[in-house]
């Protein structure tokens, strides 16, 4: 590998603002400042700025998003800039999640439910074993990364090698495949899992979708075989191999032992507690529960909720900070952190990093108060934010809006080093395109004979006139309401005008959103009325007109990085404006009114300089729910009807074929359509 371990692959070229960020970035980067801010404007590339930058470094990554589905584009985008390097995604594994919880008022004792999806957990466990492994890795995560995770250590130590040649029974390599937690099955094999044929023991892997077929003969490996999944085709043939516990949360049996003396010691001191305090059904709630944890765990290694006494499981001291994936990064010899951390939309996804450790306190506290749980169980955390600053390093944030925190940072990690306050904050304002921010105006409130309209203040009947306008144009338009009502509402009384509307909040489906997104991009409508869900992240090129209704209205949803996120969905367009219906200029508006104007001469400067005529981004309308709505209309019966040419009417075929696209999806982090796929094959198998 050459010296700069990322290779960036892309047809792209920086262009605009990028070619100035990237390299004020890097040279922030070499000077070793903490703390950076790329302030990049909608549509500047802020993501292909930041793969540049990481082209550029020596040392792994950590990408965190404030959503799943952030991530996951993010984590895609990057995969394909860096196709040969090490790209993986880290959120929780959850497809639903209740956690323990315990209701005073109402004595309920609400018990841990949750859906793991399998899927997820390979892919966490795959980017562990990457971070163990190799240095050009980059981390797509979501804030999940400060939860609490398995010591690195401890799952690094317990790993198992083997290579041709070695000797080894099959009946060791059983016995060391179950001491970290792979399960034996008959079946066909799921991450984490094995089966022992002949003289043959065929694993898969936590992190995989791989079958590695060890032979032994005569107490010998004599053959390391990488098989294909689904079809058992040879992928190759290996000298070696390795692998990692099934499970993050791992402990050798002397230091569970010692964790068992630990756990009983701390009952002990509890139990006395609680009897002084008369909590008498507490002591014996916490006695049985915890008694039956340590059988569990004394017999097998594991009990649910195991977690819970991670702190005495990996020796820590109380309120010691819990390993997590951050402690998966190398360290330099004196410790410090090696790796860079880039945080998305930074304006959100450090007030939701900020904020997770007092929710999460208080739910345990109170467990632990009626007897559910053991103090200890308030070790198994997240991390606090000042925990969290000291393990990521040298950090950029990226946003279009960052927030103060951001800002106050950077400029003092920049005065620090010796440099001016202001080169801590590095703006991408031109874009490549040569789009320019959107034109803002101010409208009053108008007075209407509509009954409908004056509910709205009457700013409705104008925003009809000016979205007549651009339909009739072909182009699209967008009204933001305050409440998911207002929208519907809102949606309807369009619909009796004759504009042709749709309305989208939280409350609608993620595959109805993607839907509904995609028929108006297509033109199917002309108008999408929503709330907040029309700020980060939404790709809207054909959006030429928008109206921010009770734009004077102060709040979340009218701050000025709430009104400045909005007002970006028009900047894909040359054509794109903004009307703000307002009676008083608020504090709010006229910062976004400011800030807007500032970029947008900056934008009309540069392209005067450099005769480049702006130009609207065209984008491939890509309509996943087309094929999401295919798969869905079949039934189990015609699919079969479909297949059978190819398998014979054979069931267990149809299936693994369907296994097989069910593994690419997720390869490709198209979850929706692995969602489907997954419905399917589980018809198919009660069917079977």
């Amino acid at each position: 590998m050459s010296k700069n371990v990322f290779q960036l692959k892309s047809k792209l070229k920086p262009a605009g603002d990028q070619p100035k960020a990237i390299l004020a970035l890097n040279k922030g980067l070499t000077k070793e400042l903490g703390h950076q801010t790329l302030l990049g404007v909608t549509g500047s590339g802020k993501t292909f700025t930041m793969a540049n930058v990481i082209a550029a470094q020596d040392k792994p990554v950590l990408v965190i998003a404030h959503n799943k589905t952030l991530a996951a584009q993010l984590a895609q985008e990057y995969r394909d800039f860096f196709p040969d390097n090490a790209v993986h995604y880290f959120v929780s594994y959850y497809d639903y999640y209740q956690p323990e919880a315990y209701v005073v008022a109402s004595d309920t004792y609400i018990e841990k439910d949750a859906s793991i999806n399998e899927e997820i957990e390979r892919l966490r466990h795959a980017s562990t074993q990457a971070l163990l492994t190799r240095r050009d890795v980059v981390i797509v995560a979501s804030v999940s990364c400060i939860y609490g995770l398995g010591s690195p250590s401890e799952y690094a130590k317990s790993h198992l090698f083997f290579k041709r040649g070695d000797q080894l029974s099959r009946s060791d390599l059983i016995r060391r495949l179950v001491e970290i937690y792979y399960e034996r099955t008959n079946a066909d094999l799921l991450p984490g899992q094995f089966r022992a044929i002949g003289n043959s023991v065929e694993v898969m892997p936590p992190g995989e979708r791989a079958i590695v077929n060890i032979k032994i003969e005569g107490d010998k490996v004599t053959e390391i075989i990488i098989l294909d999944a689904v079809s058992r085709a040879i992928v190759r043939e290996s000298k070696e191999t390795f692998f990692f516990p099934a499970k993050h949360f791992i402990t050798q049996e002397d230091e569970r032992n010692r964790a068992i003396i630990s756990i009983k010691a701390e009952l002990e001191k509890r139990l006395v507690e609680l009897n002084k305090e008369g909590k008498i059904l507490e002591a014996e709630r916490l006695k049985r529960r915890t008694n039956y944890d340590l059988a569990t765990i004394r017999e097998v290694g594991y009990c649910n909720g195991i977690e819970n006494y991670s702190r005495h499981l990996s020796g820590r001291a109380a309120g010691e900070a819990p390993a997590t994936l951050l402690d998966y990064f190398p360290r330099q010899k004196d410790g410090s952190p090696d790796f860079l951390t880039i945080i998305d939309e930074s304006h959100v996804t450090v007030p939701q990093i900020r904020g997770m450790y007092a929710g999460d306190e208080s739910r345990k506290k109170t467990l632990v108060e009626h007897g559910f749980r053991l103090p200890s169980a308030l070790d198994n955390r997240p991390l606090k934010f000042p925990e969290f600053q000291e393990r990521i390093g040298q950090v950029i944030y990226t946003s279009a809006t960052p927030s103060e925190y951001e800002i106050s940072e950077s400029r003092q990690a920049a005065q620090e080093a010796g440099l001016k306050p202001e080169l801590g904050i590095v703006e991408q304002i031109i874009r490549p395109t040569g789009l320019l921010d959107p034109m803002i105006e101010i409208r009053p409130v108008k007075a209407s004979s509509s009954k409908k309209a004056q509910a709205y203040g009457g700013q409705v009947a104008d925003f009809i006139v000016e979205a007549e306008k651009e339909i009739k144009a072909g182009n699209r338009v967008i009204a933001t309401t305050l409440t998911k009502k207002m929208a519907e509402d809102l949606s309807q009384f369009l619909r009796e005008k004759k504009v042709k509307s749709e309305y989208l909040h939280s409350e609608v489906k993620t595959l109805e959103r993607i839907k509904i997104l995609t028929d108006f991009r297509k033109g199917k409508f002309d108008c999408l009325v929503g709330v907040n869900l029309l700020r980060e992240g939404l790709d809207l090129p054909e959006v030429t007109f928008i109206g921010i209704l009770d734009a004077d209205k102060e709040g979340f949803l009218r701050s000025e990085v709430s009104l400045i996120q909005t007002i970006g969905r028009a900047a894909r367009n040359v054509d794109g404006r903004v009307i703000l219906y307002a009676e008083v200029i608020t504090g709010s508006m006229q910062k976004a009114i400011d800030e807007t104007n500032r970029r947008r001469a900056l934008q009309i400067a540069y392209n005067k300089k450099h005769q480049i005529t702006p130009q609207s981004i065209q984008k491939k309308i890509n309509d996943i729910t087309e094929t999401l709505e295919s798969e869905r209309a079949r039934t189990v019966g015609e699919m079969l009807t479909v297949d059978s040419k190819l398998f014979g009417g054979n069931l267990k075929k149809v299936i693994k074929e369907k296994v097989k696209q069910l593994n690419e999806a997720v390869k490709e982090l198209d979850f929706e359509t692995a969602a489907i796929i997954r419905d399917e094959i589980r018809a198919l198998e009660q069917k079977a």
